[in-house]
Formats: structure tokens, sequence, C-alpha cells
């Protein structure tokens, strides 16, 4: 009988206390509970609230700063690393077209698009993409060409052949620019 009466002040306690304990209140203290009794003991603490995030503010890992090392370590350029699953892209504007070029990474092929940002009505056409070959360098360069000068895009990159770390997450395996016009 014991068990049961201990067990129902535990329960009582916690619904009389809430998440929160409220505003001035303290949960009842539960018997101890007796030897060879099979009861757990809860240790009190303290509530922490979840935190937010201020609508408006950006979304970025907290205070990280880092940069994506290449794969060959006598490379010198250092791509910097804006979010930990994105490959880093670097976008030069030339006449018609952007020069594109990213840190290689693992042996994977790549392919590469710039999509544009002007509203269509209806269904959007599909991006054509260039097939770009893992090379052998410190980074992987190609360009694209046939854009409208002056028109929004953003440039895209996939590395569909990337691989898996040990832990089964993908390598890193796309990339993206920002805003970009082509001269």
């Amino acid at each position: 009988m014991r068990r049961v009466e201990t067990g129902m002040v535990l329960a009582v306690a916690l619904l009389a206390g809430g998440c929160g304990g409220g505003a001035g209140t303290t949960p009842a203290a539960a018997p101890s509970p007796s030897p060879g009794d099979t009861w757990s003991v809860l240790v009190s603490g303290s509530v922490t609230p979840s935190p937010t995030q201020s609508p408006g503010s950006p979304r970025t890992p907290g205070g990280l700063t880092a940069s994506l090392p290449s794969a060959n370590p006598s490379c010198t350029k250092v791509f910097p690393a804006t979010d930990p699953v994105l490959i880093p892209v670097a976008v030069t504007a030339i006449a018609g077209g952007f020069t594109v070029e990213w840190p290689r990474q693992y042996e994977s092929n790549y392919r590469v698009t710039a999509v544009p940002q002007r509203l269509v009505s209806g269904a959007q056409p599909e991006p054509v993409w260039k097939n770009v070959p893992a090379g052998t360098g410190c980074t992987i360069r190609t360009t694209i060409t046939g854009l409208v000068p002056g028109a929004p895009y953003i440039v895209w990159l996939d590395a569909p052949n990337s691989g898996y770390e040990a832990d089964g997450t993908r390598h890193l395996y796309s990339g993206r620019s920002g805003v970009v016009y082509p001269k």
C-alpha cells in the first residue's frame, strides 16, 4: 500500500506544480521512498525557456565562421563557408554569362545552371544544366554563356556523386550564389 500512496503523492505533486510551478508556487515534496521501494527519485530543477528567433532576424549558425578546406592541402585559395550544408560558389559576371568557381571536393562530377529570377506566368521553364567533370586541381571553374545581359540570375551547383560521411549523412552536395547579373 505504501508504494501506491507514494506514487499518488508524486502524481499529485507534479499536477499541482505543473511544468513551471507557476509564479511563487513550489511543488509539494513527495515522501522519501522506503528501502526496497522501486520508485525513481526525481531531482528538482528550474525551468529554462526555449530559445526563440526574432522575426526578420537572419538564420545563421550562432557565431559560426569557418572556411571550406580544399581537397588538396597545398591549395591556397580559401572559400568562406557561409552555410555548413552548401558548397561555396564564386561567380564572376562576364559578357552574356558567368564564370563559376568552387573548391574541388571528393571525386564527384558536378553540374551547374543559371536560373532566371524574372517572374514568369504559368509553368516555370526547366533549368538547363551544364555537366562539369571532377577535375584534378584545387578548384573547378566553368563558364555559363547565352544569358540576357543585366537580367537577374541565381547560379546553382550540384555534386550528385559526393558520397557519404561515416555517420551516413551526405557530403556537401550543392551550392548557390546570391542574385547575380551578367554583363
